[in-house]
């Protein structure tokens, strides 16, 4: 019986969370495909270029880059300390999207290195706990979530502190690399940085949302399994 509260309760508050950040994704992609925007980007140089240029400003030049054609997600590796440039040429985001992976690679190294480390151990433990309960192998089973609950709630505060810090500050640095350029207008470069503003308005929301929603559909899986396995 538990275990039926505990998925009402965590549906219920994923429904009312999504409600009170009142996002839509279909607008955020809306947002990201502007046709003026992205005919403007097309001036600034390739992405590894732009990349070159800002690990250069930002006084970090050993990073590896790799353009991947096939990435759904641009990402900063901090195990390898590479940056992965997914297929964005042809999006005015991109100036803004390779920002937030090159501030990726100066956060603070222990910070970036234990959520690499921490999230595969919390991804393998879940595995674990969900393989143990599905066989009727796992005893204390709400002593195992309360465990995984907790060390959510770590991976989550870990994780969105370097994406806030990277997308709050990606902003400014693409605005700053689009002024020194001296490519476009002012008039240009103020609606390109306007596009960012709006998208990333509604892309932060949306990139909280779905990190809780993923931990919450972790928990409502395992419930699940537990209710059923007895």
């Amino acid at each position: 019986m538990e275990f039926i509260i505990i998925i009402l309760v965590t549906v219920i508050f994923s429904i009312l969370l999504r409600c009170v950040f009142s996002f839509n994704k279909k607008k955020i992609l809306e947002l990201a495909k502007n046709e003026k925007l992205d005919n403007m980007a097309k001036k600034y140089l390739s992405n590894i270029e732009i990349c070159k240029k800002y690990l250069k400003k930002l006084n970090n030049e050993n990073v590896k880059i790799e353009e991947d054609k096939q990435a759904e997600a641009s990402l900063y590796i901090a195990i390898t300390n590479k940056i992965v440039i997914a297929n964005v040429s042809d999006t005015f985001t991109r100036i803004q999207t390779i920002a937030h992976e090159c501030l990726h690679s100066i956060q603070d190294r222990k910070i970036l290195i234990f959520n690499f480390i921490f999230s595969n151990i919390y991804l393998l433990y879940y595995v674990v706990i969900c393989v143990l309960a599905l066989f009727n192998l796992l005893p204390f089973k709400m002593m195992f979530l309360s465990i995984f609950l907790v060390l959510s709630l770590i991976n989550y505060i870990v994780r969105m502190y370097l994406e806030n810090d990277a997308m709050i500050k990606a902003r400014f640095l693409a605005k700053e690399y689009l002024e020194e350029e001296n490519i476009s207008s002012k008039k240009d470069v103020d609606e390109m940085v306007n596009g960012f503003d709006d998208l990333n308005n509604l892309g932060m929301k949306y990139i909280h949302y779905q990190f809780f929603l993923n931990c919450m559909l972790k928990v409502i899986i395992f419930s699940i399994i537990c209710f059923l396995v007895k």
